[in-house]
């Protein structure tokens, strides 16, 4: 493939790069998904001179293939189901729930852990580009356009550095721009993109909020 990356900085970088376009408008925020859209968020943000904020969602993990997702959750009760999965790998709804409710913890406790106390940024008006290190199946990434679709923004912009075109495809029909760096044939997995794709931590999640924000860490 054409385009691989040393990391998620690297992919960052070049993916502001793409987004120039949107650099100095005081409407634009940048909203990333963690855990490993947030070092890509932030050198979008930074160099767009715009603000970073979270969008978070959980991904709803097949049984026997959690890699696999049979649908998500994001922040503000939004969630999204793959009802193909589900019929073909015969999920109970059970299951589903089971499953929903393990996820909702985590997505708790993720916001206690990244924001704390800070308030959610005002969305109504803004043109938001939702940044993320890849996208596979978009099952994760489309509940979090649930969520910021009742927000009533001006805008909705998704970028990432990597994703099958039939995935960008299906979003397109979603927001109002899709911003992605490389489309690779065959398709396997985000981290093919990258020379490192490890995994990021909570700690490092927050130390680049914390520089973000202009806030100490707690």
């Amino acid at each position: 493939m054409d385009t691989l990356f040393e990391n998620r900085t690297d992919a960052g970088r070049r993916l502001a790069e793409a987004l120039r376009a949107y650099a100095g408008r005081c409407d634009v925020i940048v909203l990333a998904l963690p855990r490993g859209g947030v070092p890509v968020a932030y050198e979008v943000a930074r160099a767009l001179n715009a603000p970073l904020d979270l969008l978070i969602v959980r991904k709803l993990g097949t049984p026997g293939n959690p890699e696999l997702a049979m649908g998500a959750i994001a922040s503000g009760d939004a969630s999204v189901l793959n009802r193909d999965v589900i019929s073909l790998y015969r999920i109970s709804g059970e299951i589903i729930e089971q499953v929903t409710a393990n996820e909702r913890q985590e997505l708790e406790r993720r916001e206690r852990l990244y924001r704390g106390d800070r308030p959610y940024p005002e969305l109504e008006n803004r043109c938001i580009i939702v940044v993320d290190d890849g996208i596979a199946t978009g099952a994760t990434i489309r509940a979090g356009l649930a969520a910021l679709r009742r927000k009533n923004p001006a805008c909705i912009v998704v970028a990432v550095p990597v994703a099958p075109t039939d995935t960008l495809e299906r979003l397109r029909a979603e927001v109002d721009d899709v911003v992605c760096l490389t489309t690779p044939t065959p398709f396997f997995a985000v981290g093919q993109a990258y020379r490192d794709f490890s995994q990021t931590t909570d700690d490092e999640v927050r130390e680049i909020l914390a520089r973000s924000w202009g806030e100490p860490l707690s």
